[in-house]
């Protein structure tokens, strides 16, 4: 945040030699005299930026919460390529824009406010002294109570903050102002102090994967846990930007939820400080915290986990160990009646015929740009490792979205897979936690995980990382270690002798 020492002269920072006004949506202009003695809100952003479509609609509320006030502007500086981008998006927008046809002060402001990426939101005072250069970040963590986003009102946030922090209880957390209630599928209102007493788990989620996908897990621990008669209850806090997506989406879920768009739901986004989806904060009886996030814990051991205590995950912990130590390849790949991969002529090899081998599992598809890059490389080692150990093989997990593109990817790789679109990927990504592609598992002869980390190992040493153990890696340092000890320190030149 500004010091906001440094003040600027507005009409000379917005106006041009030959413009001396700034333009609305529907071509109306505004003389920029006219923004004097106002907070200004210089907002850089693009329609061809995610990031900037998804803050507009936030700044939108913001914007028109403050309207009333009279003395908040905010003016579009737009990083469109071309007229009609930014056309359609500044008609999204109910404040005022630099003309697109003034490219020379769009750039200029870019410049002056060293502008690296967007959105970027400078806030300008009454005065033209900068008050912070963090305006996205300041609204997306206050919204409009951040007003009049200067450093002593941050700061007064942030002690709210911490001392709600100190004193939260479930009434702190889900009651506002205008609502003391939350809502079930079929529109019915449940005050909250129906819930208090009682563990409350908070889900953060929105109407796509990987929430889809865990909401059939989700339900099945929800629904056992209400036949058992214990005193628990969902919340979902729905991340999605509209009415119908919501309403869909909670519309097949047996719990409660906030009201769509509610303006605590990104408020609790910020409280707990969310990083990831789906995320499910579990709220003890007291009112407390008790864990920020249980979605693996119930990904992984399901109803087990309730009541999601200290205790309980530290046994968990055990359980979890023990089945690491205990696992083995069929216990990996195989489910129900799925106990084969394939190989290049679709040809079925039970799994149970590959143990004893070490195995890579290479998570991977063909439209992602690293996958086919790491490729040639994953190639040319499997036939070097083959070569001096035939107690080896890849077996390749599809994330690719038709059965052509599979095949097509495929039919460059010399080893084994799972069918394309087969059930058993989704439980091997959920066991190994597959959040991005490419990622190759290192397996022993056992069947327990050597490695998650084998594509890593793969690319620094190539084929020599094999079987891709701790011992092995210490080998290879070692080796390197001794082949530095054994160059020369100095190495003499014909052509400088004379040195």
């Amino acid at each position: 945040m500004s010091n906001g020492n440094e003040s600027h002269d507005v009409v000379a920072l917005l106006s041009s030699s030959d413009r001396d006004f700034l333009i609305r949506n529907n071509g109306d202009q505004v003389k920029i005299d006219s923004l004097k003695g106002k907070k200004l809100g210089l907002y850089f952003s693009a329609s061809w930026c995610g990031p900037c479509r998804r803050f507009t609609p936030t700044l939108v509320e913001v914007y028109n919460g403050l309207a009333p006030k009279g003395d908040f502007e905010i003016v579009f500086v737009s990083a469109d390529e071309d007229d009609a981008s930014f056309k359609s998006y500044f008609s999204l927008m109910p404040w005022l824009a630099i003309p697109f046809s003034d490219s020379s002060r769009r750039k200029h402001l870019d410049g002056f406010f060293k502008v690296s990426g967007v959105p970027h939101l400078v806030i300008i005072g009454e005065s033209g002294e900068v008050l912070s250069e963090d305006g996205t970040e300041i609204i997306g963590e206050h919204g409009v109570e951040g007003y009049p986003f200067t450093l002593e009102r941050i700061k007064e946030l942030q002690e709210q903050e911490e001392a709600a922090r100190r004193n939260q209880s479930l009434r702190s957390l889900l009651v506002s102002q205008s609502r003391d209630y939350v809502i079930s599928s079929l529109g019915r209102k449940v005050p909250v102090s129906e819930l208090e007493g009682g563990t409350v788990g908070l889900y953060f989620s929105f109407s796509r994967r990987p929430c889809v996908d865990f909401n059939t897990k989700l339900v099945e621990v929800y629904e056992q846990l209400k036949t058992r008669g214990e005193k628990f209850e969902i919340v979902l806090i729905s991340l999605d930007n509209d009415e119908e997506t919501f309403q869909h989406s909670f519309g097949g879920m047996p719990w409660l939820a906030l009201p769509s768009k509610d303006k605590s739901c990104s408020k609790l986004a910020r409280y707990f400080e969310l990083s990831t989806v789906p995320t499910l904060v579990v709220i003890g009886p007291d009112g407390k915290t008790l864990h920020q996030n249980v979605a693996e814990a119930i990904e992984d051991h399901g109803v087990q986990a309730y009541p999601f205590t200290p205790e309980k995950f530290a046994e968990l912990a055990e359980i979890k160990k023990a089945q690491e130590d205990a696992q083995t390849l069929e216990s990996v790949l195989c489910l129900e009646d799925r106990d084969f991969v394939i190989g290049k002529d679709g040809t079925k090899i039970l799994v149970s015929e590959l143990a004893g081998k070490n195995v890579l599992l290479y998570f991977s598809a063909h439209w992602c740009p690293p996958c086919r890059a790491f490729l040639p490389t994953l190639v040319e080692a499997y036939h070097k490792i083959k070569a001096k150990d035939d107690a080896f093989e890849v077996i390749f997990i599809s994330s690719d979205r038709d059965q052509s593109s599979f095949d097509e990817f495929f039919s460059k790789m010399p080893w084994l897979a799972l069918p394309f679109g087969d059930k058993r990927k989704a439980s091997v990504s959920r066991k190994f936690k597959l959040y991005g592609i490419p990622m190759v598992v290192a397996l022993g002869s056992t069947g327990r995980t050597v490695t998650k980390e084998a594509r890593e190992l793969i690319m620094r040493y190539g084929a020599d990382a094999y079987p891709f153990t701790s011992e092995r890696l210490k080998e290879i340092e070692a080796e390197y270690d001794k082949m530095a000890e054994e160059l020369p320190e100095k190495v003499k030149h014909a052509l400088h002798e004379e040195h």
